[in-house]
C-alpha cells in the first residue's frame, strides 16, 4: 500500500501577496511561531526590542507591529542568539556570559546589568559585545 500526501494546492497569490502558506502547527493566540521556537509578545523595558532566553523562547516587545520590517529584523536577530544557545556557542548565566568558549563576567552595578568586555564594564544591551556583533552580521540594527 502506498502513502498519499493529498492534493497539491500550491501557492495562491493576489497582488503579489501569498494567500496560502504552509503552517507548522497551530497558531496560539498571543504568540507567533517559528518551528521549535516560541515567539512571545510581552512588555519589555524601554529600548529593548527582543530577548532570546535560555529556555528556547524568544520575547518580542509587544509594541512592535507584527509582520513589520522591524518585527522581522528583531525575530531574525534573536533567532541568531537562540541558535547560538542551542549549539552551545552562547550561554547567559547570572554571573557571566559565555561566548565561543570565552567567559565575560557579569554583575549588577548601580542597579544595572553590566558585562565586562575588553577590560571595560558595559551595560547589557549596549553595542560592542561579540555575540551582538555576530547576530547583527557586523551591522547595527
Amino acid at each position: 500500500m502506498g502513502f498519499k500526501l493529498g492534493k497539491n494546492r500550491g501557492f495562491e497569490a493576489t497582488g503579489g501577496e501569498i494567500k496560502t502558506k504552509m503552517r507548522f502547527g497551530r497558531q496560539v493566540s498571543g504568540e507567533d511561531s517559528v518551528p521549535g521556537t516560541p515567539i512571545i509578545r510581552v512588555p519589555l523595558e524601554e529600548g529593548v526590542l527582543g530577548e532570546a532566553n535560555m529556555d528556547g523562547t524568544i520575547y518580542i516587545n509587544e509594541l512592535i507591529e507584527p509582520g513589520s520590517f522591524q518585527d522581522k529584523q528583531t525575530i531574525n536577530h534573536e533567532m541568531r542568539h537562540a541558535t547560538d544557545m542551542r549549539i552551545g556557542k552562547l550561554a547567559y548565566e547570572d554571573d557571566c556570559v559565555i561566548y565561543n568558549g570565552q567567559t565575560f563576567p557579569r554583575e549588577t552595578r548601580d542597579g544595572k546589568d553590566m558585562i565586562k568586555v575588553d577590560g571595560r564594564w558595559k551595560e547589557a544591551g549596549d553595542t560592542g559585545f561579540p555575540w551582538e556583533n555576530d547576530a547583527n552580521n557586523g551591522n547595527e540594527s
